[in-house]
């Protein structure tokens, strides 16, 4: 009697066409406008995308100075996660702050 396939055992000769990738990254980005504070981008900077005071303050400057500014690299589901968290505070807060993501 043969042995029952379980799937863990490879046939010699065919290849697995599953193959193991990493998943695709994206930027979010913070975009400069007339009326949010720079304060509130730092705020936001340290709530939502875990980053210290230093760190903030450079990304904000890029912001104002560069007409936008990278929070960080993350999976698609965890980027629009952020997009939305940073949306809903703008909003609540009164701002039009506009954050975006965009693929690597």
């Amino acid at each position: 009697m043969s042995e029952p396939l379980t799937g863990d055992q490879a046939t010699p000769g065919l290849r697995d066409e599953r193959e193991v990738r990493e998943p695709r990254k994206y930027k979010v980005l913070l975009h400069n406008d007339d009326y949010t504070t720079m304060d509130f981008v730092v705020e936001v900077l340290v709530r939502v995308f875990r980053k210290n005071e230093a760190q903030a303050t450079a990304i904000m400057l890029a912001v104002h100075n560069q007409g936008y500014g990278v929070c960080g690299t993350y999976t698609a589901e965890v980027a629009e996660t952020k997009v939305d968290m940073v949306h809903r505070l703008a909003r609540s807060a009164g701002f039009p702050l506009k954050c975006s993501m965009e693929g690597e």
